[in-house]
């Protein structure tokens, strides 16, 4: 079998060149039965088909493709002919040969292979995850990558050093310090590519429980329980965990979410703060904090970092998954002086996670303040739609209570017992995606369980929101027949 990555020449690239050194490459293997013409005609018949090529790709000159397959210059052309004639490939002087319009690849229903699941089709995105793509600053983003490049040392094409790159880390110590009242210095910083990575790296060495908050993210359990690190609950309430739990937990660690709790809302109460770093201090614990969206703030003042009232206790992780976008995979852990190197050591002798590239455009972007002027924007884009969501449900669903929506990306819906699996039935018939709050609650927790729903107005598109809405209150439970007389509600259009 002869099987090339075949040199395709493009005619608005490599104008002048030698046919060898011109365009882009494609695969071709020639295989089966018959002489060279008949293989490469069966390869190109299978490319078409499976869609590798498809309609209007320019094929390599004839000649170009004989030298890269090491065959006659006739055998090639004569293919070409014979694929012409039978219409996979069309040929026009001047615009070389392409793959016929008319040459579609095969459908997968005609393929004979797997047949794809059928999926309810999803209308509107309610997940608490992810901040509104459309919002990301593409021009800011573009010129702040070509500044970054064009200023980029040598060595940061390389190979990269697992730490990060010295530039961001030295921006994000100033900018962490400013903006969220973290103390540390630019060697304390180690880049990762997300809160998910960050407590990955955190398992390869912590001993012991880990104290967690009863309600939060059972991904993060799952990733503690993957490390051998079983998981403790704390109760939670308006102000937080009950940190004055944890000396009967027995637990080493304790990982919570102080700026925000998640998904219940609130930030942690300043005595706890207080009270989770002498726990710490006094018995040589460990606080991880995951500041996953510490920098979105409506009705009260920014709360800043544990991390800044003991910098030796308090690991503080953060990323760009809401402020920017999750697609950047591009996170930071703020690290006591004793842990940097056991966690260089976990994420490897290179950099194998984050790209060198936007790590350095993102050290641009904080530098030249172009992330702070986002922020700022995103603050009240966030804002009006918190109160789009606010407002439309205390119209419509009166008797539906709504929590967290002082900061943060997601509000919770308080519902009656017993309602929030029909809730969620009820939204996935209209094409909603959201979240219950039944798997947020730790198996272990001994609180009693809340049903309501979790609504992130961040993602959905302008445009789609108030349809998006709209649905979600057709989706929400009636008022109970026992309810207040003054909650009735406004009649649902169906």
């Amino acid at each position: 079998m002869t099987e090339q990555w075949v040199n395709h020449e493009q005619s608005h690239d490599g104008a002048g060149l030698p046919d060898d050194v011109a365009g882009t490459d494609f695969h071709l293997a020639l295989s089966g039965e018959g002489g060279l013409r008949e293989q490469l005609m069966d390869a190109v018949r299978e490319a078409i088909r499976s869609g590798r090529l498809v309609p209007g790709t320019r094929l390599p000159p004839y000649r170009s493709l004989a030298q890269d397959l090491g065959i006659a210059r006739n055998t090639v052309a004569d293919a070409y002919a014979e694929l012409v004639e039978e219409g996979w490939l069309a040929a026009r002087q001047g615009s070389g040969t392409r793959v016929a319009k008319r040459a579609a690849p095969l459908r997968p229903e005609q393929s004979g292979g797997p047949q794809r699941i059928t999926r309810r089709r999803i209308l509107h995105d309610l997940m608490p995850s992810s901040p509104d793509a459309a919002a990301f600053p593409r021009s800011a983003w573009t010129a702040s990558a070509r500044r970054a490049v064009g200023a980029a040392p040598n060595d940061a094409f390389g190979v990269g050093d697992p730490r990060g790159r010295p530039e961001l880390r030295r921006t994000l110590a100033e900018y962490l310090a400013r903006a969220r009242g973290v103390r540390t210095e630019p060697d304390r910083i180690v880049i990762c590519s997300g809160f998910a990575h960050a407590m990955k790296l955190l398992g390869t060495f912590l001993e012991g429980a880990v104290a967690v908050e009863s309600y939060g993210l059972d991904f993060h359990r799952e990733l503690l329980h993957d490390a051998g690190l079983p998981t403790v609950p704390l109760t939670v309430d308006a102000h937080g965990a009950l940190t004055d739990e944890l000396p009967g937990t027995g637990a080493r660690t304790v990982l919570l979410t102080p700026a925000h709790q998640f998904p219940t809302g609130g930030p942690l109460h300043a005595e706890r703060r207080a009270a989770v770093v002498d726990w710490a201090r006094s018995g040589g614990g460990l606080v991880v904090e995951d500041d996953y969206d510490g920098e979105f703030r409506y009705d009260r003042q920014p709360v800043g970092a544990v991390q800044g009232l003991d910098p030796d206790r308090v690991v503080y992780i953060g990323s760009t998954s809401k402020s920017l976008s999750p697609a950047l995979r591009l996170g930071w852990m703020v690290l006591p002086g004793w842990m940097v190197d056991r966690v260089v050591a976990a994420k490897g002798p290179r950099e194998m996670w984050s790209g060198v590239m936007d790590q350095l455009t993102l050290a641009d972007f904080i530098a030249c303040g172009a992330y702070d002027k986002h922020l700022r924007k995103m603050r009240l884009h966030y804002r009006r739609r918190r109160d789009l969501l606010a407002s439309t449900l205390a119209e419509r669903a009166p008797h539906i209570a709504v929590s967290g929506v002082a900061a943060g990306l997601h509000a919770v819906l308080e519902l009656p017992p017993g309602t929030e699996e029909a809730a969620l039935r009820a939204a996935r018939r209209a094409g909603l995606a959201l979240d219950g709050l039944g798997p947020y609650r730790h198996p272990d927790s001994t609180m009693p369980p809340r049903d309501g729903l979790v609504i992130g107005y961040g993602t959905p598109p302008d445009h789609a929101f108030g349809a998006a809405l709209d649905a979600l209150c057709l989706a929400l439970p009636d008022l109970p027949e026992d309810g207040p007389a003054t909650a009735r509600r406004t009649p649902r259009r169906r």
